[in-house]
């Protein structure tokens, strides 16, 4: 029946390599049961609701990858977009989190038309590659200033803005240790390490008094307090289509780069090198997007935590649907996940930090029209705390210093017009 369903015969693998390749992948994504209610709980929302939001929105969005695209790829809500949903929208803005989930869901509903009609390639190909780059790099620096803040590593300073907190803090030494310890497992490719530096980093802390031991097991939470609150008629308000068009805009990347990278290194791409069932695969994340924002979550996306399950053989769906699995079992860990305090998870942002900065490198340097407007891009995000005001500033600019260096034939029609938009928007609201 599995390999009717999952054609296991004909990817050459098995239910054990799938399996295995299923734990894999969870271990090296478990973090974000922990990291992501202690993220979106700073708006108010409630901690165990937000947890089990999270393991239900992630099984449900791995589970139809799996189940409809036959793709060994997994969800779960999407690290940097939980951030934008907490300090730029809701601290930011200072509209409610209610309103904020509206935004993710009308962001996903957008995200499910744009796949069902095809519209995803013409606007993912319009985007300058050097804007790609620098958005996911943004993101990461963005994640890396919240780390640093949670940790106390960085602090706020009257003259200087921000300046080096206390080294003395047992807390900041947990935090750079742990942070220490992710990067020499994952040097080591020890499976899990992510959530072995977080878990490290939380018995500490028990060990040395900072933080109360709450038990690891416990019956379910109950989900009712975040549980269809979304306030989508807040969320249409028109100041509020910039913060729509963010969430659609970076889990629309995010999305299409983890699927074409984790297919590439586990070689389901086809001979032209395009991806197969694509429209199952955008199908499957905007549903996620939708049912997660009705539960109680930020933007879900595909997680490249991925390649490390087709690392180990895995090929098809079955993989996501173990992943589906094992999120659905750690909803009776509750009380471990709120155990963990914030300076434990921040190692975690500061090493997701470093991958997604890693796109820098692939910027053209010699060509200042295209490296200008990235370096403002990326740079714009965590220095205006806003992941909108750095995407909005690197449209702008990257269309004004094509204008103004005669190359403006080089600007697409999609680009010039989604830099008039914020301009529109910064003049407006």
């Amino acid at each position: 029946m599995l390999d009717a369903l999952f054609k296991l015969k004909e990817h050459n693998t098995s239910v054990k390599t799938e399996v295995i390749a299923g734990f894999t992948t969870f271990l090296t994504m478990a973090y974000i049961i922990f990291v992501n209610p202690a993220i979106l709980s700073s708006t108010g929302m409630d901690h165990n609701a937000v947890f089990v939001a999270t393991c239900v929105a992630a099984a449900l969005g791995s589970a139809v990858m799996g189940l409809v695209a036959n793709y060994p790829i997994a969800l779960a809500p999407g690290m940097g977009l939980n951030a934008y949903f907490t300090f730029s929208v809701v601290k930011g803005m200072g509209v409610s989190w209610e309103v904020a989930l509206g935004a993710v869901f009308l962001s996903g509903v957008i995200f499910l038309f744009v796949s069902l009609f095809k519209l995803r390639e013409m606007i993912v190909n319009a985007i300058p590659h050097s804007l790609k780059l620098a958005i996911s790099a943004g993101v990461g620096l963005f994640l890396a200033i919240i780390a640093l803040k949670n940790a106390g590593v960085v602090v706020s300073h009257p003259v200087t803005l921000v300046t080096l907190g206390n080294v003395h803090d047992p807390k900041v030494l947990l935090a750079a240790f742990g942070f220490l310890l992710i990067v020499a497992l994952e040097y080591r490719k020890v499976p899990g390490s992510v959530i072995i530096g977080i878990m490290t980093v939380t018995m500490l802390a028990v060990w040395l008094g900072l933080e109360q031991f709450k038990g690891v097991f416990a019956a379910v939470p109950s989900i009712e307090p975040t549980f269809m609150k979304m306030d989508i008629q807040g969320a249409l308000n028109a100041g509020l289509l910039g913060v729509v068009f963010v969430f659609f805009f970076v889990d629309l990347f995010d999305t299409t780069g983890t699927l074409v990278g984790v297919s590439h290194r586990a070689g389901l791409l086809d001979s032209h090198g395009k991806l197969p069932r694509l429209k199952r695969a955008l199908l499957a994340d905007s549903t996620a997007i939708v049912a997660g924002a009705g539960l109680g979550t930020s933007s879900c996306t595909a997680y490249i935590e991925s390649a490390a399950g087709t690392a180990v053989g895995g090929r098809t769906g079955l993989t996501a649907v173990v992943v589906a699995i094992l999120f659905l079992a750690a909803l009776w860990l509750s009380p471990l996940a709120g155990t963990v305090p914030a300076y434990a998870t921040a190692p975690a942002l500061c090493y997701i930090a470093v991958l997604m900065a890693r796109g820098l490198a692939e910027i053209n340097w010699d060509d200042l029209t295209e490296s200008a407007p990235a370096v403002i891009t990326a740079l714009g995000m965590p220095f205006t705390f806003s992941i909108a005001d750095g995407i909005a500033f690197g449209f702008i600019s990257y269309t004004a210093i094509k204008i103004m260096a005669g190359r403006y034939k080089e600007i697409g029609l999609p680009v010039l017009a989604i830099a008039a938009l914020w301009i529109v928007k910064f003049a407006l609201f």
